[in-house]
């Protein structure tokens, strides 16, 4: 079986890095949907709802030949691809949050997530172009947040890195000192899970393992 071309319709740096470490090198493509667009009130629904807008999106542009050359111009495109989109949401109470959109929006998250337990829910949309096949599934980890200071909020907030993320904190990063306790899928609060990924690809029909020899151009 041809070994399909894996094109990630993210600009996540984090999400690239979790598929490089896992022996899957994609080329990125990202969407650029306007999540505005979609207001759903359950999360898992939120979620994988726009993670399939994402992929679809891409889908489109490449079968209308609208996206810049995502492989050498004097190569033939691929003779199959696949397109992963993810989208990321944090649930607090009845709440659900994606990425502040400022500081002070950022503090004030923190200070009602302190002490909290929230669940982190990522959709993921896989589609198979040559086969016209779209599976879409979810993941979801509980997160036990630190109670931390107000100043502690603060100095995190300043270093800019929890308005780039769905929940407003990086477990990779900065923020992985004020989270206490994960329930569930490590690499989903990153932004992926490798292990429903795995699932995926298998459903597919695909060895997730024959992707560490495949070579991808970019």
């Amino acid at each position: 079986m041809t070994i399909p071309l894996l094109i990630l319709a993210s600009a996540s740096p984090a999400r690239r890095q979790l598929l490089k470490s896992a022996g899957i090198d994609p080329i990125v493509c990202p969407s650029d949907l306007d999540e505005s667009q979609v207001q759903l009130g359950n999360a898992v629904a939120l979620v994988q709802t726009l993670a399939q807008l994402k992929a679809e999106s891409i889908a489109d542009r490449i079968r209308d030949g609208k996206v810049p050359p995502l492989w050498e111009e004097d190569t033939p495109p691929p003779e199959s691809m696949l397109i992963l989109a993810c989208d990321s949401m944090l649930q607090l109470g009845d709440e659900i949050f994606g990425k502040p959109a400022n500081e002070g929006e950022a503090i004030a998250r923190w200070q009602r997530m302190r002490g909290q337990v929230g669940d982190l829910y990522t959709g993921h949309a896989l589609i198979d172009l040559a086969r016209n096949t779209t599976l879409v599934n979810c993941q979801v980890t509980r997160v036990h947040f630190a109670p931390v200071t107000d100043r502690q909020i603060a100095a995190y907030v300043a270093t800019g890195e929890p308005l780039n993320c769905a929940g407003c904190f990086a477990i990779d990063g900065k923020g992985g000192l004020f989270v206490e306790k994960l329930e569930g899928c490590h690499t989903n609060v990153i932004g992926l899970s490798l292990p429903l990924l795995r699932q995926m690809l298998s459903e597919l029909g695909y060895e997730p393992t024959d992707f560490w020899r495949s070579t991808f151009l970019g």
